[in-house]
């Protein structure tokens, strides 16, 4: 018996997990969040409810976990910084309208934020693992650009990135308008002239 190799439960349920993930992203793009139930996530994934429910307490919670693996990386969330704000942001508002616009991530982003308008619980995961990091990373820059001299050295970076990303998110939001580079690029326009010192 000494011979026998066991299988590695860990590494088992690795797999499992990202399984789930997987299928959460791919049902919520195909059927929409609405008709994604957690048996659902679990007969796509080839496990069984209960290890679902072992891991997460919610569809919500399995649908935040599945858009938060899309973003994950080993290095953290860095923006770039060439010197030059004004083309660092066009390069990160580019990026960002084209993720929004991209049909793959845009069906899972529709439906955390509504589950996050539903769930307290959820909205502080959100913040906490996603939405602050990411804005800190962000803030860090501004500060940089600050420090350079290309912004104001009193502006209310939380201010900015409102400045810069509502618009933003309510177009993508209320689907009133198409999310272009050349909208990108508009957005990082207007906000420098406010920005500037």
């Amino acid at each position: 018996m000494a011979g026998v190799k066991q299988p590695d439960p860990a590494r088992r349920s690795e797999r499992s997990r990202q399984a789930i993930l997987q299928a959460a992203r791919e049902l919520v793009s195909e059927v929409g969040y609405a008709k994604v139930s957690v048996e659902a996530i679990a007969a796509r994934a080839g496990v069984g409810k209960q290890t679902i429910y072992r891991w997460w307490r919610s569809k919500g919670a399995v649908v935040f976990d599945s858009f938060l693996a899309l973003s994950e990386s080993d290095q953290g969330v860095t923006l770039p910084d060439t010197g030059d704000i004004e083309a660092d942001l066009k390069t990160v508002m580019r990026a960002t309208v084209a993720e929004f616009a991209d049909p793959a991530f845009e069906a899972p982003i529709r439906a955390l934020n509504l589950e996050i308008v539903a769930d307290p619980e959820l909205a502080a995961q959100y913040r906490e693992k996603l939405a602050g990091p990411v804005d800190e990373a962000k803030k860090a820059r501004l500060r940089s650009a600050q420090q350079a001299g290309q912004l104001a050295p009193d502006a209310d970076l939380d201010l900015a990135l409102e400045l810069l990303y509502a618009p933003l998110y309510q177009r993508w939001l209320l689907r009133s308008g198409p999310l272009t580079p050349q909208y990108a690029d508009a957005l990082v326009d207007l906000a420098l002239k406010a920005l500037r010192p």
